[in-house]
């Protein structure tokens, strides 16, 4: 049984794979003294790179398993880092902004040249204004594109990457006239815009946009117009922002008999459809397609961390993993500067936990992702992950 709309009732602060920590920022770092991603403290080559790892330590039960699994896998790449030596530094947030602000003054305060962390927007917005003025960046585990910039870059998985790589294998694949169906709450809006933006930067064709609240009764009801915007638009494709644990089991099983055909009209998720399993069995997704971090890479970690710890990561726990990667990656270069925005953007990326990232001026990320569709009931990878920039989908 899937509850639908539950989400909708709690604080959003990160919604996962992908969501938004939907908090609206009160001070923003790109303003603070024109850093905009130039700064970064000089690194000695000859020590170890003093690294603090901020986390929601002190806060809820949830928040202390998130902290412990975050950490644990910094510290499993550490072990892959190649003579590269990190000081590690932890400090708890609780999950509140106020403490992520002083924790970040205290960790730029006892030298750390970089911090990572913390996960919630709010947090890390708080963190990097504290750690501006130092000229020290923040790769925080957020994944809300509007705290990004200045110090201040995000490693979480955003609508904006995933939306771009589904249009681009739509465009290739002649589904090029797509029907946009999003809620009208904050995270569809954001979705919305996402997809919208690929449309355009991809030469495809927006064929419409189709809004409802977010109850069962709206859902219903937008079924019809969503219909009619498929037929008077000669569209090809719908594209949805919904989740397994929101709109999707009702769209996957009302469109279909309302008319609009999958055989025809290719369904398209801004979220993972495998996401629980049970999603899997729904008859309307079935050929849809939706996007995922690429499935060696993961496969690879969960594995490593397993054996590390004696059970499997948390969803978030990569990307503690990929910060300290990155960071290894550019402290081995032995130059002073490895740690300031020109090099934490250098084209190339890096190789994270689940494949190859890259942080962009921005201050927002890039992520090697594979296409994937449902058939009989199972994930099958239709376009695998690229394995270095310029690959396919970028």
């Amino acid at each position: 049984m899937f509850a639908f709309f539950k989400a909708g009732r709690k604080k959003l602060r990160l919604l996962v794979l992908p969501v938004f920590a939907l908090m609206v920022a009160a001070c923003d770092p790109a303003a603070l003294g024109g850093l905009a991603n130039s700064g970064g403290p000089k690194l000695d080559a000859n020590a170890p790179v003093p690294v603090a790892l901020l986390v929601p330590r002190g806060g809820t039960a949830s928040d202390n398993l998130l902290a412990q699994n975050i950490e644990n896998a910094a510290r499993l790449a550490m072990r892959d880092l190649n003579g590269v030596k990190i000081d590690l530094r932890v400090y708890g947030t609780a999950g509140n902004a106020g403490t992520a602000s002083s924790m970040a003054a205290q960790a730029v305060s006892e030298g750390a040249k970089i911090i990572l962390g913390p996960v919630y927007g709010e947090s890390a917005n708080a963190a990097g204004v504290a750690a501006s003025s130092a000229g020290v960046n923040v790769l925080a585990f957020s994944n809300n594109p509007t705290i990004a910039g200045g110090n201040v870059f995000i490693l979480g998985p955003t609508f904006a990457n995933t939306a771009n790589r589904l249009v681009g294998y739509a465009k290739r694949a002649g589904k090029d006239r797509i029907v946009v169906l999003h809620a009208n709450d904050i995270a569809g809006q954001l979705g919305r815009n996402a997809i919208q933006q690929a449309i355009s930067a991809s030469g495809a064709t927006l064929a419409g946009n189709v809004e409802y609240a977010l109850s069962q009764e709206a859902v219903t009801a937008a079924v019809p117009r969503v219909k009619a915007a498929v037929d008077g638009a000669g569209a090809n494709a719908v594209f949805l922002t919904t989740s397994s644990a929101s709109a999707l089991p009702l769209f996957a099983e009302m469109l279909p008999s309302a008319g609009v055909n999958p055989a025809s009209t290719q369904f398209i998720g801004l979220t993972r459809w495998d996401i629980p399993a049970q999603t899997l069995s729904l008859p309307g997704v079935q050929g849809g397609w939706f996007a995922l971090p690429d499935p060696g890479a993961s496969s690879a970690f969960t594995q490593k961390y397993r054996g590390a710890y004696g059970s499997d990561p948390h969803p978030l726990a990569g990307l503690g993993f990929d910060g300290i990667a990155a960071i290894g990656a550019l402290a081995k270069t032995g130059r002073s500067n490895a740690l300031t925005g020109a090099s934490l953007t250098q084209g190339a990326g890096f190789r994270g936990a689940s494949g190859i990232f890259r942080l962009r001026k921005d201050g927002t990320n890039e992520r090697g992702l594979a296409v994937a569709t449902i058939r009989n009931k199972s994930v099958v990878v239709i376009e695998g992950a690229p394995q270095a920039f310029g690959g396919a989908g970028f």
